[in-house]
Formats: C-alpha cells, structure tokens, sequence
C-alpha cells in the first residue's frame, strides 16, 4: 500500500496543507492538485458533491500524488466505509460529540479486530496498492473527529483519547454556533478572545493526547497563524472561494482599468464570501 502524506508529513515536522473540494469537478481538482497542497478533501456533507463526484475527483488527482480525503456527511457506516472503498486515505466526520461516537468512527474505518469494516477495497486496490492492503489500512489510513457543539468541546478531553483516532478537526462556524448560541454568528478565520480561546484548548488537548489537530481556515494569513500556533493539518480556502475571489478580482481590476482610461460601464461588484 502507497504511504499516506498525512502521516508522513507530521513526522517530519511539516504541516499538512489540505484544500478544500466543493464543486463537484473533476477538473477543479485536477487543476488544485497542481499547485502543491497536501492533501485535497471532497466534501460530501456540505459540498455540491455526491458519492461519484467524490470517485471522479480521487481519480483526476491520482497522477499528482496528492492525499485524498473526504468529509461524509455523517456517522454512518455504509457512507465511510464506501468511501474508503473508493481509495480515500482519510475521512473527516462532522458532529462527532461524545467518546463513544468518536469509538464508532473509528471501528468504521479499520478492519477487524480493530474494527468493523466490511471488506470490499474495489477502487482502493487499484489506486493505493494491492500489496497487503487489509494489513497496512488499519495504520495507514486517518481518521479525524470534528469538534465543533458544545457538547463536543465539553467532552473533548474523553474524545482525544480514543484509541485509533488520529486527529481532531475544528469547523469554527459550527463551534461558534455551539459555544455561543449564535451570539457571535458563524464565519472562518475566528479571533475573538472567547473563540481563540476554545480553539486553542482544542489544539492542546489534541496535541496532549498525541493526535493531529486541524482546523478549517479561510485565508493562509490565517492559516499561517494556526501552523504557528501549533496546527498539524490546516484547510486553506476552498474551490468555491477560489474561484469567486478571482472572479472578484479580475472584474474589479478591470473595472479600475476602464476607469483610469474614462471608460465606466457597469460591473457587480460582489463581494465573496470564505466559507
């Protein structure tokens, strides 16, 4: 079986750079997987990605040697285990609450005895290796916990100790909402004090119990500073974003162009949005 980056990378002290799939094509992920990130996460919870966009992805990112990932849409078995089918060399789950969700996560991901996954690696054996497959899945392949309800963070230091789970994952939105009831709205790149804060213990708590801790940024200025801080695994934006912030930019340099030169026609300056 191929080595997965995601356990390499930490291993050298280099953090793992993942980018974020949401667009359901092929060819946007083909076109991301050129540019030097880690890792590439097909999201199938809140993404316009289903099962097959996910397969067609994995299969136009293979030739760059970029991880694929993906976030399911929820703790269910038949979701994550088809999709490690499908060649995946790690899985993100949302709303992972309590230890013994975190405990099912993992029996889901890994073969007996150390799990409960069926076997059945149809795309798997073809793009990760055939070579003792069932053997080195069980190691190889990661799993992260989302932490982001109050009930997560109030039972994170349970979750980080589960035996198998390779790392904790941090959706701000979702942990804004749970902390705060809403109070502070949803939005990435989080830097109020109550916020940082949480994300910090979570950082810690992962770090303490020896896992990777992740976290979903929307710009690499704050990326840069969650590496700093001591994150393993940082999300940079997404395809969505990219492409409408350089949709934004183009027409707005242009519209500058035509400007400076007395020219003025009418262009919707639309300001995007990081999710």
């Amino acid at each position: 079986m191929i080595a997965n980056p995601i356990k390499e990378l930490p291993l050298r002290k280099s953090p793992i750079i993942n980018g974020w799939l949401t667009l359901g094509s092929a060819f946007a992920a083909e076109v991301q997987a050129d540019f030097g990130y880690s890792s590439l996460t097909a999201d199938m919870q809140h993404g316009m990605m289903d099962y097959q966009d996910m397969v067609a992805a994995f299969a136009s990112i293979r030739a760059s040697g970029v991880a694929p990932l993906a976030r399911v849409p929820w703790l269910e078995p038949g979701i994550i285990m088809k999709t490690l089918d499908a060649g995946a060399l790690g899985v993100i789950c949302p709303m992972i609450n309590n230890r013994e969700q975190a405990e099912t996560l993992v029996s889901y991901v890994r073969y007996p005895p150390k799990g409960v996954r069926s076997f059945g690696p149809t795309r798997a054996l073809l793009s990760t290796g055939a070579d003792n497959y069932v053997e080195q899945s069980n190691e190889n392949i990661v799993c992260f916990a989302m932490i982001e309800t109050g009930e997560a963070y109030e039972n994170l230091q349970e979750i980080v100790v589960t035996p198998g789970l390779d790392g904790t994952y941090i959706g701000p939105s979702d942990l804004s909402l749970g902390l705060t009831k809403g109070r502070m709205g949803v939005g990435l790149d989080r830097r109020e004090d109550e916020l940082l804060e949480a994300i910090k213990r979570i950082l810690d708590a992962s770090k303490n119990a020896d896992i990777l801790a992740g976290i979903h940024c929307g710009t690499p200025e704050y990326a840069a500073d969650a590496i700093a801080w001591g994150f393993d695994f940082v999300t940079v934006s997404n395809d969505t974003s990219l492409v409408a912030n350089g949709a934004a930019t183009c027409l707005s340099t242009l519209h500058s162009c035509l400007k400076n030169l007395g020219i003025d026609i009418a262009i919707n300056h639309k300001k995007p949005s990081n999710y």
